[in-house]
């Protein structure tokens, strides 16, 4: 074991926020800051975010960590970062920037990915990743810029993520971590690059685009100078750059644990259900979605399947009741909206009305692939108000996690959950209904961040492995089986085969709603 009184620092670039949190050796949480990410929307289905800021937000995120920790610098161990996963972070000389980066909500590869999913080399290319192709990911992203924007990617020495671009930032070594470089453009039983992937999305003249892949359970670079003196911590401190942060968060949550795989699912933003998985037992479906995304341990991956929207959704419904409120004269904080769902999920009937959850404008990516996917309720009657609404929004969220699973083969045993969500008891019912299995939730507060900052430890030395580690920062944590209520899982049950009918059905009327904007 390290040192007693040493730290590790985990940085999570999320989606919205960029944490940077301190952990004590034994996997004890210390302190965390954050910076609110700032990101840029427009009507062509851009997503973008600058790269300069994410760094300038990132040390902030550091430097606010220092002011809460007594002597961060001299006792920080090690350095580990994670972030958003997918997404466009391109860098050229002197590793500038080469225009904004373009996030996993951005939907503008919708046409490259529909020609390259009708390709010939398609089902090899997905044989290999493991993964189906759809708008968010790097490679669908890259074959699009080189389409209609060549001169861009001309600019541009690397093709980053967003951990990586921080990793550069903190090292000044341009590098991605085996995660990410597999489901992207490699093998995830190999995790290395493919030429039989790469030539399938038309990229072997971008090929050197591609940057080094090093794994940060084993390979860490020194904090450069320029960042020790940004960041206020010592120049020389071992860094580590970690998996996505999929992975990272599961990892922290118990998608693993007494050396056994088991199920996880994170249900923020975005839906992310993965099971760890021997590779021998990976099960790759016909319809060619979902992910493959490897796990810091040797032979084992997660198989993963995203829903694009989870809690945005709730977010949307509870917004439109705090405008109707507002110009009613009674203004209310989202805050306190999302303090009374449970109230109101109590209050509401159990009932037939469905809601399928595709409220992004990128339309849905697992277990099926369709950019022109939107929401909708089905079933509604004059008798519904707006608590069924709202149970019909939080059961769709269940809805969704079936529906993944369910792409990966038989419902898990138990379900590991974590995520700000996790925390409403109606949204715990639902999914362990929906999946027929009791949930465990996670004490963890940052999970993403421990899960990077876990890599760090077993790079330094303090733990053997991974599973070593993992039995003193993740099994402790675990909560107590919440077991499902056995009606509302015979209803589920029922409810499930209406949810996947319908949007079977709807999916040609997507296209056409699309055609008429």
């Amino acid at each position: 074991m390290a040192e007693n009184g040493k730290i590790i620092i985990g940085i999570d670039a999320g989606t919205s926020v960029i944490k940077a949190v301190a952990f004590e050796m034994s996997g004890h949480q210390i302190a965390s800051a954050s910076a609110r990410n700032q990101y840029a929307t427009g009507d062509d289905g851009s997503a973008t975010q600058s790269l300069s800021q994410t760094w300038a937000d990132c040390l902030t995120a550091l430097r606010g960590l220092g002011e809460k920790v007594p002597d961060l610098a001299k006792r920080t161990a090690a350095i580990s970062v994670t972030g958003q996963g997918d997404g466009t972070w391109l860098v050229g000389a002197g590793n500038r920037p080469v225009g904004d980066a373009w996030l996993w909500l951005d939907a503008r590869a919708a046409s490259t990915v529909t020609r390259l999913s009708g390709g010939a080399d398609n089902r090899a290319r997905f044989e290999a990743t493991g993964t189906g192709l759809n708008t968010c990911q790097q490679g669908a992203q890259i074959a699009h810029m080189n389409r209609i924007q060549p001169d861009l990617l001309d600019k541009a020495e690397a093709a980053l993520h967003c951990k990586d671009w921080l990793y550069l930032n903190l090292t000044g070594i341009r590098a991605t971590d085996p995660s990410e470089a597999s489901f992207t453009f490699g093998n995830f039983r190999t995790r290395q690059y493919d030429d039989v992937v790469i030539d399938a999305l038309g990229l072997s003249g971008r090929r050197n685009l591609l940057p080094e892949i090093i794994d940060g359970t084993e390979v860490t670079h020194p904090l450069s100078a320029d960042a020790a003196r940004a960041s206020g911590l010592l120049a020389g401190t071992p860094v580590s750059l970690g998996y996505v942060d999929m992975v990272m968060t599961a990892l922290g949550a118990g998608v693993r644990t007494g050396g056994q795989n088991a199920a996880c699912s994170t249900v923020g933003s975005t839906g992310v259900h993965m099971r760890a998985k021997a590779v021998a037992e990976v099960q790759l479906n016909a319809e060619g979605t979902g992910y493959v995304i490897a796990l810091p341990m040797p032979g084992i991956v997660t198989q993963v399947q995203t829903n694009m929207s989870a809690t945005i959704n709730i977010d949307w419904l509870l917004q439109m009741a705090g405008s109707l409120m507002a110009e009613g004269g009674k203004t209310v904080s989202h805050v306190e909206l999302i303090a009374r769902i449970d109230g109101w999920f109590a209050e509401s009937r159990p009932g037939s009305v469905l809601y399928h959850p595709y409220i992004s404008e990128a339309g849905e990516r697992g277990p099926f692939v369709n950019a022109s996917a939107r929401a909708g309720f089905t079933g509604l009657s004059m008798r519904h108000g707006f608590a069924d609404l709202l149970r019909a929004v939080v059961e769709g969220l269940g809805m969704a996690t079936r529906d993944c699973y369910a792409a990966m083969g038989d419902m898990p045993a138990e379900l590991r959950m974590t995520g700000g969500a996790a925390r409403s008891r109606a949204l715990r019912g639902s999914l362990s209904a929906a999946i027929n299995a009791p949930v465990r939730v996670s004490r963890r507060e940052e999970a993403g961040a421990a899960g990077v900052a876990m890599m760090a430890a077993v790079a330094i030395g303090a733990y053997r492995n991974m599973d070593d580690c993992i039995a003193e920062w993740v099994t402790p944590l675990l909560g107590e089986a919440e077991a499902p209520d056995a009606a509302q899982a015979e209803r589920f049950e029922r409810l499930f085969k209406a949810y996947v009918m319908v949007r079977q059905a709807v999916a040609p009327a997507w296209d056409q709603l699309l055609a008429t904007q």
